[in-house]
């Protein structure tokens, strides 16, 4: 049994991805079988190979006993003709008798290589489900084989992938042996063998190109902080660097923008959009619009993650998408709804009305620079113009509080045009935030303070709270002139 037999394994082992060791011992379980088969047992059957796995030979392992003991043959075998084997055998002993592979029937030699095939085919599966489970998540690299109801096929190398329809860009086609770059999405062991899923639409799938491209990625001095797609369409993917000396837009761009176009032609030309992220939601918001350029970023409500953002009249197609593409991927990449206006829009808003029905309402929350002393004055504002704190000034409005309080109309009214109003709301919104604080409750002049009798007659300094008695002209505290007038009602008493 020495045909071609270590060419044989050596081909299961290479071809297959089988180890040496199971396809030994799938020859063994299939001489086996064919030993059972012929003889009705295998318990005294023993296999061997030779060193370098060019030989097997199949031994029967028999007792010797007497010539008239002899009961089962199959286990025994006489004295007389164990010695024409081997002369130095005695009753007692065990012999080693080789077994011709012609004495196996045909039948038996087709139920063991049945049973071998189906163990190599187990075996196989097993192996391949083991090394390409770990390889989920990963990218690989194979060859269109054939096409079927949409789905794609491709050549593995060892086995064979399905690129599902549904995981296949729109912009893409194939032809057969077309080399195919692909996401491996799941891997399953089914009854008709091992299914590897492939894919070319999730954002992983991205992701693994742009770690190929760009080798910052790839060692983490940028992180890629998420990425949303409509595959085939457009792709926006948010980064940030771990090192200041390194952009991580450049970086992913590349000298002459070289990098992403070798993504862009990966991608069959979809758009990617590479933004920074920031940790400010506006400053996000704003990058994740592009390539639209917005003017300001105002959020409504920070609670229902909700802004507005406010770009040129000429750049609403752009900022909002072909079909609302670009703001629909935007909302998802900064997990906000954002509604965008135009400029025009913007400045032709009720402000008034949205401070009301918001706490931030247009303006944000309350906020101070950091380092910076509070601002109160209109002509204090970074950047106001100053015809329009000339206009607001001839009508007596110079402080930041007055001015929060006048609706659109009013400001018109003063000659203030559109285009200053929406500057102006820029400002503030940019600015300073409103505090909503509740008004000190008055003192009441002439009324005896919480815990005295009438009789002590003490009552409250209305400059600085501070105990005072009808006898006094001043106040011991603060020294403010005191005067007290007696309420009708009392004097009636």
């Amino acid at each position: 049994m020495t045909s071609d037999l270590a060419d044989a394994i050596r081909m299961l082992v290479q071809e297959k991805g089988i180890s040496e060791e199971l396809v030994l011992k799938t020859i063994e379980d299939f001489l086996l079988a064919a030993y059972k088969k012929k003889f009705g047992t295998m318990e005294n059957a023993v296999v061997r190979f030779s060193e370098d796995g060019s030989e097997v030979t199949v031994f029967a392992r028999k007792r010797i006993v007497n010539d008239d003991e002899v009961e089962d043959p199959v286990l025994e075998i006489g004295i007389s003709e164990a010695r024409e084997l081997s002369e130095d055998c005695e009753v007692g002993d065990e012999l080693l008798i080789e077994i011709s592979p012609k004495e196996f029937d045909r039948v038996a030699v087709q139920t063991a290589k049945q049973k071998a095939r189906q163990t190599l085919r187990e075996i196989q599966k097993d192996t391949l489900y083991s090394e390409f489970k770990d390889k989920v998540g990963e990218m690989i690299i194979g060859y269109y084989q054939r096409e079927r109801n949409g789905n794609i096929y491709v050549d593995l190398g060892k086995t064979e992938g399905i690129l599902p329809k549904k995981y296949q860009s729109p912009r893409e086609t194939y032809r057969p042996n077309d080399r195919i770059k692909a996401l491996i999405y799941e891997v399953n062991k089914t009854p008709s063998g091992l299914q590897i899923i492939l894919s070319r639409t999730h954002t992983e799938f991205v992701k693994r190109i742009f770690e190929l491209e760009v080798p910052e990625i790839y060692d983490k001095t940028v992180e890629i902080y998420k990425i949303v797609r409509e595959a085939g369409y457009r792709t926006k993917i948010a980064v940030y660097s771990t090192r200041e000396d390194v952009d991580p837009v450049g970086a992913c761009v590349g000298l002459k923008g070289v990098r992403i176009q070798a993504i862009v032609r990966e991608l069959e030309g979809e758009k990617v959009d590479i933004l920074k992220y920031d940790t400010d939601p506006r400053v996000f918001i704003r990058n994740a619009l592009s390539p639209a350029e917005v003017s300001q970023v105002i959020i409504l409500d920070e609670g229902k993650r909700q802004a507005l953002a406010v770009v040129p009249d000429n750049q609403l197609s752009l900022a909002i998408g072909k079909q609302g593409m670009n703001v629909r991927l935007a909302n998802r990449l900064v997990d906000w709804m954002i509604d965008v206006k135009t400029e025009s829009q913007f400045a032709e808003m009720d402000i008034s009305a949205e401070t009301k029905k918001a706490v931030s309402a247009l303006f944000g929350e309350i906020r101070e620079p950091a380092g910076e002393e509070e601002i109160s004055l209109i002509s204090e504002l970074p950047n106001i113009p100053a015809p329009i704190v000339e206009k607001l000034k001839s009508h007596d409005i110079e402080l930041i509080e007055d001015l929060i309080e006048l609706s659109n109309e009013e400001l018109l009214k003063m000659g203030l045009e559109s285009q200053e109003i929406h500057t102006l709301r820029s400002i503030l919104a940019e600015t300073i935030e409103i505090v909503q604080e509740e008004p000190p409750k008055p003192i009441e002049t002439g009324k005896p303070s919480e815990g005295t009798s009438e009789e002590e007659e003490t009552y409250e300094c209305p400059e600085c709270g501070a105990p005072i008695t009808l006898d006094m002209t001043t106040c011991p505290n603060c020294g403010v002139g005191l005067s007290f007038e007696i309420e009708e009602e009392e004097q009636q008493e």
